[in-house]
């Protein structure tokens, strides 16, 4: 194991010392820990990002049938109604 020394603000040290006693372990175990959890999170989020991960958020917050993404029946009724308003659209520019 590697030694290192290390210079933290007079609020950070607080908060190690309260971690360390809530958890009944050394600052340095805290600060590891932290460390360890803080690497493992930039390598999770250098992975790549799927499109479902961009709008985690918002998935099942629009109102529609619960099968709309596995139906084709929906599909087609989507794709119809897209291509009706796409000719809309190029008869209302002429």
């Amino acid at each position: 194991m590697t030694t290192i020394s290390l210079k933290v603000p007079e609020h950070l040290d607080q908060l190690l010392v309260s971690e360390s006693r809530r958890r009944q372990v050394s600052k340095s175990a805290v600060i590891r820990e932290c460390v360890e959890n803080a690497l493992a999170g930039k390598r999770s989020r250098n992975r790549s990002v799927s499109c479902a991960d961009l709008v985690r958020d918002l998935i099942g917050t629009q109102p529609g049938p619960a099968d709309a993404s596995t139906s084709s029946h929906h599909l087609e009724e989507a794709i119809q109604k897209d291509f009706q308003r796409g000719q809309r659209r190029k008869n209302s520019r002429r």
